[in-house]
């Protein structure tokens, strides 16, 4: 039976997830010193893949079942493939705190998408306020950059919103589609299984030389992502969402972009600009407004 308030566990492990995913970014960073960014997001798809798979077998998640959800499920991978490789390219150009705001960007991208996609689920005033702060903070941040002809972050920046546009395509078309009654793992199946297949592949084709400089900071970056991020904190996450109501779980996701950038500040030694806790704020305060209980 699900409950209908959050206690104490459920808040700690909500504060906790947020700071791995916040940290997430700098992780990338710091692999990105001795793997490159495509092959790095194709090792922790299959990394994952393999706990997910694991974790499945360990459940008795059926996994097999012909459910109709082949099609959507090779799409979500497909869509999933495309965010993480413009996350780990773009991290090549823009700063993990700059990245991390950019990125969660991506829930107003789904509200804005399921107008159309979803009539069923309607945007309320505190979604258009939120949304209006957010991309207050983004333009804020954007404009740091822009104007400076010898500063290439604007790219990253780009790319990472770009990230943050299929992040929200690919939970677009888990909820319009059959996916939306099929288990938690199948989902994440689907998309880590697909993209550590198409991500290798990206890799090679655009030369990227693999692994050219692994020392043991380098692998516990890529161990972070694959068995922390990618495997345990979202299975956890998935079980959060069955135990407590998503609403209530989702007002802390605010905190993912104020610990990314704190992490990126204090693990990186990253510029903590005017700009940037100017979007920081504006981007968290949106997030916030958008899900604060009714």
């Amino acid at each position: 039976m699900q409950k209908t308030e959050l206690d104490r566990l459920a808040i700690g492990m909500m504060v906790l997830f947020c700071t791995i995913w916040g940290v997430q970014q700098v992780a990338i960073k710091l692999a990105s010193t001795g793997i490159s960014p495509v092959w790095q997001a194709g090792l922790r798809s299959i990394g994952a893949t393999v706990v997910v798979l694991l974790w499945a077998h360990l459940r008795g998640v059926r996994l097999g079942e012909r459910d109709g959800t082949l099609v959507p499920g090779v799409l979500a991978g497909l869509l999933f493939a495309a965010e993480f490789a413009l996350i780990f390219l773009g991290l090549e150009y823009t700063t993990a705190s700059r990245g991390v705001i950019f990125l969660y960007t991506a829930p107003f991208f789904v509200a804005l998408g399921a107008v159309w996609l979803l009539p069923q689920e309607h945007m309320r005033r505190a979604q258009w306020v939120g949304m209006a702060l957010a991309f207050g903070g983004i333009l804020v941040l954007f404009g740091e950059h822009l104007f400076m002809p010898t500063d290439r972050a604007w790219i990253g920046d780009l790319m990472i919103m770009l990230a943050a546009v299929f992040w929200a395509a690919t939970t677009l078309t888990v909820k319009a589609s059959a996916l939306a009654r099929v288990s938690a793992e199948k989902t994440l199946l689907y998309q880590l299984a697909v993209s550590a297949l198409v991500l290798p592949l990206l890799s090679v084709a655009l030369g990227e030389p693999g692994v050219f400089a692994p020392t043991p900071l380098v692998w516990a970056s890529l161990f972070f992502q694959t068995f922390i991020v990618a495997g345990m904190s979202y299975l956890g996450w998935f079980w959060l969402v069955r135990q407590y109501p998503a609403t209530r779980l989702s007002s802390f996701s605010f905190l993912t972009p104020v610990m990314g950038v704190l992490a990126g500040g204090l693990l990186l030694g990253e510029a903590m600009t005017p700009a940037v806790f100017g979007a920081l704020f504006l981007v968290g305060a949106g997030i916030w407004v958008a899900n604060r209980p009714r």
